[in-house]
This record gives C-alpha cells, sequence and structure tokens, in this order.
C-alpha cells in the first residue's frame, strides 16, 4: 500500500491521533467481521479486473498517437478512434497522470511508463506557451493551436497534476522545472492577492478576463469558481508531494479554506459559481424558467460535493493537519447532504444536479441522470467515510457496495471496455455513444478504483 494514500492515512491517523483504544479501532474497521472482509475481498478482485483489463487495456497504449504526439482523445463506443481527434489540455494532462500512476502500479508493463514521458514531451513541447507561458487550452492533432489562445486556471492545474505525477515515477528534473514554471505563472497571473484564490479566465498574456455589460448573464466569465478551486487543490496537493515548496504550502492552505469555509454552504454543498470578492452567483430569487436557464451557473452538484469531500481530506493530510477535525466533519456533511438529497434509493448512484427552490420545500432533482465520473468519485469518498466512520447512521459501506454494483449493472462495459458516459438506467442511448472524448478519459475511474482496492486490501 502507498502509504501516503488516504486510506493509509485513514489507518494511521486513528491509531497515533484518537483518544479511543486501538482494540476499538480495529473493531470499528472491522465492521461487520468477517462477512465484510469477505465482501471486500470479493469487490476489490472484481475492481481489478475492471481497473486493468476493460479499462487501462482498452486505452494504452493504443490511446497514445504515434504521429502527432500526445494522446487520441476521441473513440467510439467500441474503442475504434473517431474524429478529428483535437487535443485539449485537461485530457492530455489526465492521459499523462493515468499513465504515471499505473506505471507504479503496474511496473511490469512498460508502455504506462514510456506512455507517460510521451504526454510529458507533449505537455511541455506543444502544450505550454513558450511566448507568455501557461498551457493552451486546445489544439488539433497536430499541435496547432485552435480558439483564442486563451488560459484557464482549470487547465493549468491539470498540466500541474500531470507533471508532478510524472516526476514522482522517473525522477526527471525537466517534468519538476515546469510544474514550478506552471505553478509561478498562475502565482503572477491568476492568483488573487487580495481576495485570494484564482481567476479562471485568462488572455493568452496571462491577464485575467473580467466581466463587462455585453457579457450574456449565462456565461461564467469573469467568475471564481469551485470547479477551478477543487482542481487547484488538487493539483497543488500532488504537487506539494514532491516540492515542498513554502508559498506553494501557503497556497495549498489557501485553497483547502477557501473550498472548505467560503465555497461550501452551511447545508453542505458547494457554490459552484462566485463573483471575485466570493459573493455566490444565485439566481434563487428568480423564476424557475429563469433559474433554469442559468442552471450551468447556479445548482447542487452532487458529484463535485463527493469529490471535493475527498480532496479536502486528502489535501489536509498532505498538510500535515493530522488532527483537522473541522476539515472532516465538513467532508462527511457533505457526503451525507448527497446521500440525503441526490442519492437514488432505487438503484442507486448519484443524481447529477438538484436545486433548492424557494417556493419548494427541500431539494428538487432538477437532472436526474448519473453521469460516469460522479460515480466514480462517489465510491472512492463512500469507502472513505465508511472506513472513517463505520458505525455512523449514513451506513457508507452498504451504499458503497450498492453504489459498485449500479457501476458495474449500468456503467461499465464489460463488452467493450471502460465506462458508458452515463447510466444506462437513465440514458440507455449512453451504451453507443463515444466512449472516449476531451471531457471523458481515464482519470476519475482510475483514481477511484485505485484508491477503493487498496483501502479494500488493507488489513485492518
Amino acid at each position: 500500500m502507498n502509504p501516503n494514500s488516504i486510506f493509509g492515512f485513514t489507518l494511521r491517523f486513528y491509531m497515533k491521533f484518537t483518544c479511543v483504544s486501538i482494540l476499538i479501532i480495529a473493531a470499528a474497521f472491522l465492521g461487520c467481521g468477517g462477512s465484510e472482509k469477505g465482501v471486500r475481498e470479493k469487490i476489490a478482485a472484481e475492481m481489478e479486473k475492471s481497473l486493468k483489463s476493460e479499462s487501462l487495456d482498452k486505452w494504452y497504449p493504443q490511446s497514445i498517437d504515434t504521429l502527432y504526439g500526445g494522446f487520441l482523445s476521441s473513440f467510439s463506443y467500441d474503442f475504434k478512434p473517431t474524429g478529428e481527434q483535437e487535443k485539449m489540455i485537461v485530457t492530455q494532462a489526465r492521459h499523462t497522470w493515468t499513465n504515471a500512476k499505473a506505471s507504479a502500479r503496474y511496473p511490469g508493463v512498460d508502455y504506462y511508463k514510456s506512455g507517460a514521458r510521451h504526454g510529458f514531451e507533449f505537455l511541455k513541447n506543444v502544450m505550454w506557451d513558450k511566448t507568455y507561458g501557461g498551457f493552451f487550452w486546445l489544439v488539433d492533432r497536430k499541435g496547432n493551436v485552435k480558439g483564442d489562445s486563451s488560459k484557464t486556471a482549470y487547465g493549468n492545474a491539470f498540466g500541474i497534476y500531470a507533471l508532478a505525477a510524472y516526476f514522482e515515477i522517473s525522477r526527471d528534473s525537466s517534468a519538476l522545472n515546469l510544474a514550478r514554471e506552471a505553478f509561478m505563472w498562475l502565482e503572477k497571473n491568476s492568483h488573487d492577492p487580495k481576495q485570494k484564490g484564482y481567476f479562471q479566465h485568462l488572455q493568452r498574456n496571462g491577464t485575467p478576463t473580467t466581466r463587462n455589460p455585453e457579457t450574456p448573464s449565462t456565461a461564467d466569465t469573469g467568475y471564481k469558481d469551485q470547479n477551478s478551486s477543487i482542481h487547484l487543490l488538487e493539483a497543488f496537493t500532488e504537487l506539494y508531494q514532491v516540492w515542498p515548496d513554502p508559498l506553494l504550502r501557503e497556497r495549498l492552505h489557501e485553497m483547502l479554506l477557501l473550498i472548505r469555509d467560503t465555497i461550501t454552504t452551511p447545508r453542505g454543498y458547494l457554490v459552484l459559481f462566485l463573483t471575485p470578492d466570493w459573493k455566490p452567483v444565485s439566481f434563487a430569487d428568480s423564476s424557475e424558467a429563469v433559474i433554469l436557464k442559468h442552471r450551468n451557473l447556479d445548482h447542487v452538484s452532487f458529484g463535485h460535493d463527493v469529490e471535493t469531500a475527498y480532496l479536502m481530506i486528502e489535501a489536509s493530510y498532505i498538510l500535515g493537519f493530522t488532527n483537522d477535525t473541522t476539515t472532516r466533519r465538513i467532508a462527511k456533511k457533505m457526503v451525507d447532504h448527497a446521500l440525503r438529497n441526490g442519492w437514488d434509493n432505487t438503484v442507486g448512484g448519484f443524481y447529477d444536479e438538484g436545486y433548492y427552490f424557494k417556493s419548494k420545500e427541500g431539494i428538487s432533482i432538477i437532472r436526474d441522470t448519473k453521469n460516469w465520473w460522479a460515480q466514480a468519485e462517489g465510491l472512492n469518498a463512500l469507502l472513505l467515510m465508511a472506513d472513517l466512520y463505520p458505525d455512523d447512521e449514513m451506513k457508507y459501506f452498504s451504499k458503497f457496495e450498492t453504489l459498485w454494483k449500479y457501476s458495474d449493472a449500468y456503467l461499465i462495459d464489460h463488452e467493450n471496455g471502460d465506462w458508458f458516459a452515463g447510466g444506462l438506467d437513465k440514458q440507455p442511448e449512453m451504451k453507443t455513444a463515444l466512449k472516449g472524448q476531451i471531457w471523458k478519459a481515464f482519470y476519475h475511474q482510475y483514481r477511484s478504483l485505485a484508491n477503493c482496492i487498496d483501502r479494500l486490501r488493507t488489513p485492518h
């Protein structure tokens, strides 16, 4: 087991820093005793098969673009390359990160490490702007920049995330140097020294893009947001493990506090978009029609909430906050809110979107589809909560089992490989939809399955 994994943290945290006895800890972690142990071993074996033979073996090495560098992004439902193969920084970074992690997990498979190196070279030589710095958002298959050459904090976060992971398995100093350069580019251009956090939208030269009277009300231009914030947190967590720089530590801590104490509401869900001074962008006082028109800016995203619960606990641990009860409490509240308000009690799974209409009691589900990444992140978060709070009334392990059965039945393509983009119980058309595209690689699924397998197989 990786000693820096969250389960490794969980076990050591309880062993060292709680006041209850080791015997009580052991009994709590055993949960249902021998029966649960058997279930854990069974699910771990199923997840390992899904991770390696049903997913990694489908993606790699065939997605490696041997002609123009980087990775092919678009695949049909039966994993045939299709389309123009545009290359977005997020996808390219996620493929690089996944290959780096897989090379450490499966050291006997040579093409994972070479794939990670291949991805790093594309990030360094093509995606990085050698004139102004920062990673371009989108290029065509041959590496020509597409669009207006604008950049995002979100995209640069994933570039850093991949570079840190690649450096960890290669010790290639040029990868760490580029990661540090990307971090300092964000520091110079994207970081807000007054209100803290980062501006998401940037011009090519790094100047933040602001809103003006002509900006459509439905556009997210000029806003700060939870999505770039949580992935900056994620990227800085990864980088800090290989480069424990004081300024990086300060920014990592800053993002943890902003996400935990400002972006997360008292009810336990994330505000999606905020003004530069951190006021929530909300349409709750408008009509239902106006609210739904602006749903991309203002709704409850259960998938992001459970993902963030994990990322906050991970960041807190990497920062060395071994008795951070506040972060754990709020992370638990986020998972509990998602379970109480966005969980399908019939077959399992987290719905995509909810909303608190002022004219209605409680929350309304405004999009009952179940995208793949939310279920993957849900598995990871539920199992973490199950091991942190084994006797809790939310019965996290039972929910974890249900979500795995749901994913196995409605999301994992046992015939053609990887996961469908949405649960077939709600979207049967996803069975023949693209298996890969610039917003869908194998990052969420890899992290979730790898973390869950390690946690399930760790003796308690």
